[in-house]
């Protein structure tokens, strides 16, 4: 059967209840956010905070947020249960809505599959009469929440386009997923192994198949640059992904793109200094010329590389401003999830550390300069 917009609500049928009282059955006139997430889920700890304030926000109007943990990654439901109890105590300990923990498959089987959903977060809202009124990403709620409380969301021309749209959308990315799944089941063992020519040639099938599919094309062009060290084949192919990433003003590309040139964790010593600092140039102006988001998700990456890029064409005080500027960002306008400040802000903190030749701190964390700081600023590139 499939589950959609108007569907009747399946069951909560969980392994335990972590948070919040045991919830038996759905309550008539009551309304019911059901979110599934996972600790290792990176969006869905970041909607967190969001649900905290909608359970808080509409608590008067009859909301209930459940959020159900049922992708947990452990041997055993014990030790996932185990995990995920120390993980609220440490993130959330003061969590204002249920949390539901299952191990055995059956909420993905009775919720999940049956909508089409192929990924997580998932949000389910239950309207007052326990049929379904919306299934999808959390970040939508804002906007679809109150018309659902208000009873005109259900009967909207809006409503049922986006839930047509939805399942065509999710039945695309399981064909998808159907395709690269046996790419990847011969790609990830030969990354493993650093088998590279395995690896490149499990790419080169799944550019075949998805030719505009950006983690293939990124592997294609890291594997000839820096395990192969192609040069020849491996430009081109990069001069090739720069031209698509600017022609569609994409944030993601272009971060991926530049990443491969100046990317202080890479090595790119063995690229022709011309061809890279020209493909860096043009790259780096068209980052910084799309104005990225305060917040956004790529800034931080993309802000590191363009740093180094102007701190080895010998502008420091630039590749300063622009390291300085993405920590900035980490706090305002809203603050960076943990997760994601753990992998940033150290990686930015050592690149200013770098660049001043004196220690620079973030908050409690400082990092002094490198011994051999990688790639001195060559005064004689120009910009």
């Amino acid at each position: 059967m499939v589950l959609r917009m108007e569907s009747p609500a399946p069951p909560i049928k969980v392994q335990s209840w972590l948070r919040g009282q045991h919830l038996k059955n759905f309550q008539p006139g009551k309304m019911y956010i059901v979110e599934f997430w996972a600790t290792w889920c990176g969006p869905c700890v970041e909607a967190m905070p969001h649900l905290v304030q909608l359970q808080e926000q509409y608590r008067d109007r009859g909301l209930e947020v459940i959020g159900v943990a049922a992708s947990e990654s452990a041997p055993t439901a014990d030790e996932a249960r185990t995990k995920l109890e120390a993980w609220l105590i440490e993130k959330f300990p003061k969590l204002n809505y249920r949390i539901a923990f299952d191990y055995s498959g059956e909420m993905n089987k009775l919720w999940m599959e049956p909508s089409f959903s192929v990924g997580i977060p998932t949000s389910f809202v239950v309207d007052r009469d326990g049929q379904i009124a919306f299934i999808g990403h959390p970040t939508r709620l804002d906007d679809v929440l109150p018309k659902v409380l208000d009873g005109i969301w259900r009967t909207s021309d809006e409503a049922k386009a986006a839930d047509t749209n939805r399942i065509d959308e999710e039945q695309r990315i399981a064909r998808e997923i159907a395709v690269i799944k046996p790419i990847y089941a011969k790609l990830q063992p030969a990354m493993k192994a650093k088998d590279w020519k395995a690896a490149f040639s499990a790419v080169e099938e799944g550019l075949g198949l998805m030719p505009n599919r950006l983690e293939f094309r990124r592997l294609h062009v890291h594997l000839l640059l820096h395990k192969m060290r192609d040069i020849r084949t491996g430009l081109p192919a990069l001069g090739q992904l720069i031209r698509d990433a600017i022609d569609q003003r994409s944030q993601e590309w272009m971060t991926i793109a530049i990443s491969e040139l100046f990317d202080p964790a890479i090595d790119t010593s063995h690229l022709p200094r011309a061809e890279r600092f020209a493909m860096g140039r043009d790259l780096s102006e068209h980052i910084l010329a799309l104005n990225f988001p305060q917040d956004g998700y790529y800034k931080f990456q993309a802000y590191e590389a363009v740093a180094q890029y102007f701190y080895e064409s010998g502008n420091k005080e630039r590749a300063i401003e622009l390291v300085e500027l993405a920590l900035k960002s980490v706090e305002d306008p809203k603050p960076m999830q943990n997760d994601r400040k753990q992998l940033y802000v150290p990686r930015l903190l050592q690149a200013l550390a770098n660049y001043k030749g004196e220690k620079a701190c973030y908050g409690e964390r400082c990092s002094a300069p490198q011994a051999k700081a990688s790639r001195e600023p060559d005064r004689k590139i120009s910009e």
